[in-house]
């Protein structure tokens, strides 16, 4: 189907000499905004990292954007996820000896394209950030991090945005406005959401969840 952004069937992962973990089938259509919740323990970064094909499975399969993931592998792989899909993890993960522009023109050259000066700075405006663009890591707050972390993860206008609990050290407040940051870029760069959390207040949010 062509509107279909990520659709998995029988997925599960067993930890060598641990638990075996079943995952629910996962069918995502574009614009349809989704969460995946369960406590702490139940495999929800397990299962992003399934749905990225950062890990395969010992059973079943995923389609990104209608491609299998578990046949690509390498640098062909690499190459599908940097142009389809971004991936907001717990941590920000930002080379600490690159800037913050630098950090974000890297996701757009390992998706072989070509730097866009002028997307960045627009998209350092909208998140609030257009005067630290040449910032280094170490000189931003966790809050400034994790912006620069949504502009590299969406800098490509992937087909599907996964985040890894993004609200999770959260007061309500913030809460609420890094939730309409995420609506909003995913909006504007025609991303489909998919977010993993034990965050409950978030639920009411989503028309489709998952619970794990």
């Amino acid at each position: 189907m062509a509107d279909t952004v990520l659709s998995s069937v029988g997925l599960s992962y067993q930890y060598p000499q641990g638990v075996k973990l079943e995952f629910p089938d996962i069918h995502i259509q574009k614009n349809q905004h989704s969460l995946l919740l369960g406590d702490s323990g139940t495999g929800k970064t397990t299962l992003l990292h399934l749905l990225s094909g950062l890990s395969k499975p010992t059973t079943g399969e995923a389609h990104l954007m209608n491609q299998s993931l578990y046949t690509m592998s390498g640098t062909a792989l690499d190459a599908f996820r940097a142009k389809n899909l971004g991936f907001i993890f717990q941590e920000a993960h930002l080379l600490r000896n690159l800037t913050v522009t630098e950090n974000i023109k890297l996701a757009q050259r390992l998706a072989k394209n070509p730097v866009d000066d002028q997307a960045i700075i627009e998209m350092l405006d909208q998140l609030q950030l257009k005067d630290k663009a040449n910032a280094l890591p170490g000189q931003l707050s966790r809050g400034q991090k994790q912006r620069v972390a949504i502009a590299r993860a969406v800098v490509n206008r992937p087909g599907l945005l996964l985040a890894d609990e993004p609200t999770a050290s959260l007061d309500d407040k913030n809460t609420d406005l890094v939730l309409q940051l995420l609506f909003n870029i995913a909006s504007g760069y025609g991303s489909t959401l998919l977010i993993a959390t034990h965050d409950k207040r978030i639920k009411d949010q989503f028309a489709n969840s998952y619970q794990l």
